[in-house]
């Protein structure tokens, strides 16, 4: 099964769940318990913490829910923020979501020095419905922008293109 967010970033050929961790999460877990899919694919675009280029395409089946607060000290949490759906996660893009946005360059470079490559809204969510079904997920994302200042300007710009790249990338790997 196919997933998106929905909104201004929807695809033929894929399922609208809803933006951000809350909507996400209550809108897959009514899909899945409807119809049980083999696997769980979602596709959207991404921040990138400045590794990755903007129309830069990466897949990952790892996700954490880190917020600003662990990074800068001022708060904790005491439940997993990390979900894998691969056991080498050694070699895995870690997608950071959160219902915030990065616009601090300096915050920024504190989530890549712990591992965390891109920023995407719904992932964590995907993957944790996944994992309490017993459904194999993951993600195909595309940079629109660095979690900057212009983070949201660059994210409207570059969002269609975005969007045309995943598809003609799924269409080129057989997948749709």
């Amino acid at each position: 099964m196919f997933l998106c967010a929905g909104d201004s970033e929807q695809f033929s050929f894929a399922q609208p769940i809803g933006v951000g961790m809350v909507n996400s999460a209550m809108h897959l877990t009514r899909l899945v318990t409807m119809q049980a899919p083999e696997f769980l694919l979602f596709v959207g675009t991404a921040g990138s913490y400045g590794k990755h280029e903007i129309f830069d395409i990466i897949e990952s089946k790892t996700a954490a829910n880190v917020e600003q607060g662990l990074l800068t000290g001022t708060a904790y949490t005491p439940l997993q923020n990390v979900i894998s759906a691969t056991e080498d996660v050694s070699r895995e893009t870690i997608v950071n979501s959160s219902n915030y946005i990065t616009t601090d360059e300096e915050l920024s470079r504190k989530y890549l020095e712990k591992r965390l490559e891109l920023e995407n809204m719904e992932f964590f969510s995907v993957l944790a419905v996944a994992k309490e079904f017993g459904i194999p997920a993951g993600g195909v994302f595309c940079v629109t922008n660095h979690c900057s200042e212009t983070a949201h300007e660059d994210f409207l710009r570059n969002r269609q293109e975005a969007m045309k790249r995943l598809e003609k990338y799924l269409k080129e790997k057989g997948v749709i």
